[in-house]
């Protein structure tokens, strides 16, 4: 059966702005839309009801109401790990900034899994275990993943390369890109500058794609081939944090040591050997 988020993909190219809004609201506050109304997801982002009864049929959901049936099978039928957490710190905590972070990070944690799967997981990290060469791109606050995931790749052996700078450098940088390389992104609040060509020189080289992302990566164009996304902590439209992709990002090391242990575990020892005898 074909889940809320697979149909998402699907469609992404035929919807308009303020469904991709919906879209984004949706993938946020799931349990929030799986017990509310059209109505109310609508007003959530400032549209008409009607757009959000559009989005279900766009979807190939017969109404809205099938539509919200749909998010609650995949979303809420679930065990809400996140609830338990809510409860729990609530009690006896008088709230205050350091307090209302840590509740969000842990709530986002909490329901991490409802969006990133183990068999997706090992899928990805198989990929770059696989590929000759990964290339990464991000832009803005992402940039502190990517150079997270540089470091940690080269010093399991793996041959990287960041892609940094305008649209002329990430040209140059990426012309080399091609079969048996793999391509890892970032995207969070919305479709980066240079993301639409790049990728799709990826894909025309034979290159694989995969994207670690927030509640934008269902709607990103082209589709990468690997896609691990899900929400950060706090509203689209408020501070948040990379706590939840960089959990991501270390579970797909791991995975990735786990799938080729020799190799890596090889260079992080040879590596071990090499500080030391530098310092």
């Amino acid at each position: 059966m074909t889940s809320v988020v697979d149909r998402f993909r699907e469609v992404a190219e035929q919807l308009t702005p303020a469904e991709h809004q919906l879209i984004k609201q949706i993938l946020a506050s799931p349990r929030d839309v799986a017990l509310g109304t059209a109505s109310d997801l609508a007003q959530s982002i400032g549209v008409h009801e009607a757009t959000a009864s559009r989005l279900a049929k766009k979807l190939g959901y017969p109404n809205y109401a099938g539509f919200r049936a749909a998010i609650q099978e995949d979303f809420i039928v679930r065990t809400d790990p996140a609830a338990r957490v809510r409860n729990t710190l609530r009690q006896g905590t008088e709230a205050g900034p350091l307090s209302d972070l840590i509740q969000q990070e842990v709530e986002a944690l909490a329901r991490l899994d409802q969006y990133v799967d183990d068999q997706s997981l090992l899928t990805a990290a198989q990929t770059l275990v696989a590929a000759r060469r990964v290339f990464i791109f991000a832009r803005g606050n992402a940039q502190a993943l990517a150079v997270l995931m540089e470091r940690r790749l080269r010093r399991m052996g793996r041959a990287v390369t960041q892609l940094g700078g305008d649209g002329r450098d990430i040209a140059e940088q990426g012309l080399g890109l091609g079969s048996g390389d793999a391509l890892l992104g970032f995207a969070f609040r919305r479709q980066p500058t240079h993301y639409a060509p790049l990728f799709e020189h990826a894909r025309k080289a034979g290159a694989t794609t995969l994207v670690i992302s927030g509640t934008v990566g269902p709607s990103l164009r082209p589709a990468a081939d690997h896609l691990l996304f899900a929400p950060r902590a706090g509203g689209q439209d408020a501070f948040q944090t990379l706590t939840v992709p960089m959990a991501i990002c270390n579970a797909l090391v791991l995975a990735m040591a786990k799938i080729d242990p020799r190799v890596s575990l090889e260079n992080l020892e040879k590596l071990g050997q090499l500080i030391e005898a530098f310092e």
